[in-house]
């Protein structure tokens, strides 16, 4: 899981191959656009395999498949755009993290039935879990969203108090590979 929503988020960070910029254009408007990694890491320099291989889905693995997937969810992330660039500047989160996470979990809402996934068991664009998580506002409100990036940080968090001999990076990937 962990290479897959790091692939998609450089995607999401450097744009698609026209050289568009959807998540972080503007947001310090002092640093270059691919500069800003908020204050959990940046996932331009974390390795990644890519989406993972079974029998399958060897076609749709890799990275060229976690690439054809971020492609297929960017029209859709570009709808919560400012909300995603707004919830990560007030958690110090890099905004193409939470583009995507919420790629991974929601596919950027698409594949959402009234906010909540196919057996009703999670909801919102990052799908919180209602048996962990009590879930506000709407599925893609500011309000829902900022209790999300709100809890990844709580759990980012908790990983660095657990490891403090981590550096940054591995605090993160610590978070992916925990869940």
């Amino acid at each position: 899981m962990l290479s897959s929503i790091l692939l998609w988020g450089l995607i999401a960070l450097i744009g698609t191959s026209r050289g568009s910029y959807p998540f972080t254009h503007s947001m310090k408007p002092h640093l270059h656009p691919r500069l800003y990694h908020g204050c959990y890491g940046d996932i331009m320099t974390m390795e990644t395999s890519g989406a993972a291989c079974d029998i399958t889905r060897l076609m749709n693995c890799g990275i060229r498949g976690s690439e054809m997937f971020a492609e297929m969810d960017l029209r859709a992330l570009k709808t919560y755009q400012i909300l995603i660039k707004e919830v990560g500047l007030r958690h110090c989160v890099d905004p193409a993290l939470i583009a995507a996470i919420i790629s991974r979990e929601s596919h950027g809402g698409a594949v959402l039935k009234d906010g909540w996934d196919h057996r009703g068991l999670k909801f919102g664009l990052m799908q919180l879990d209602k048996k962990i998580h009590h879930p506000v506002g709407t599925w893609d409100s500011k309000e829902h969203l900022l209790q999300a990036v709100g809890i990844l940080t709580d759990k980012i968090k908790a990983i660095q108090k657990k490891f403090p001999t981590w550096n940054v990076a591995q605090h993160l990937k610590g978070f992916f590979l925990m869940q």
